[in-house]
């Protein structure tokens, strides 16, 4: 176990960690301030507060704590809940992620890879990205895309899905055909078996 200041120098070069622990022991105000920077700066780590059992009432959802403990509690106690802690935000992560075809989609860090490798897309190239991945296989007219990702309220034409399915597909590169082209319909999402789109064969 490794103790670091609650000061932002030492929380920006602070080493990896499995759990963090949060003295709220003395500072509640200190130590919400603390756990919301925590939560804020994307850590992947549960977070755990050490409180006494009168600091228990101010504690609430908003401080964005996996679970807390109680000063004075035994080991056993303390190691189960840093069991269930890291369980339910292992779990948390797991589906957060949608992995096919090679593209790794992150949708609580609004990201995606492309066998590893980070995308550069727009909000709105992701959101087309995510919504083909989530519907497989499905073919969508242009005026259902524009309803589903840009919205009712969005006054453009369907030209904007156009223009937006050729940047995502310059940025897919070799799986650009993972988005399809169906004729005088629209697009669809495709699919491949082992999760692996097929490669092209070389020209003659």
């Amino acid at each position: 176990m490794r103790q670091i200041p609650a000061e932002p120098a030492q929380l920006v070069n602070a080493p990896s960690a499995d759990v963090v622990f949060v003295d709220a022991r003395v500072d509640l105000v200190g130590a919400k301030s603390l756990c919301k920077i925590l939560t804020t700066t994307g850590m992947e780590a549960p977070l755990v507060l050490v409180v006494t059992e009168g600091g228990l009432t101010a504690v609430s959802t908003d401080w964005g704590v996996d679970d807390v403990v109680l000063v004075g509690a035994g080991p056993a106690e303390i190691d189960a809940r840093i069991r269930l802690a890291m369980g339910r935000r292992s779990a948390e992560q797991v589906s957060s992620r949608i992995s096919t075809s090679g593209i790794t989609i992150d949708e609580s860090s609004y990201s995606a890879k492309v066998h590893g490798k980070p995308l550069d897309l727009t909000y709105k190239e992701f959101q087309l990205l995510h919504f083909f991945a989530t519907h497989p296989s499905r073919v969508f007219t242009r005026e259902q895309l524009l309803s589903e990702v840009w919205g009712y309220d969005y006054f453009g034409g369907t030209r904007t899905v156009d223009v937006h399915v050729r940047r995502l597909r310059a940025k897919l590169g070799d799986l650009e055909q993972l988005i399809g082209t169906v004729r005088n319909v629209g697009y669809r999402f495709n699919v491949y078996e082992d999760d692996q789109p097929p490669v092209a064969a070389p020209s003659a």
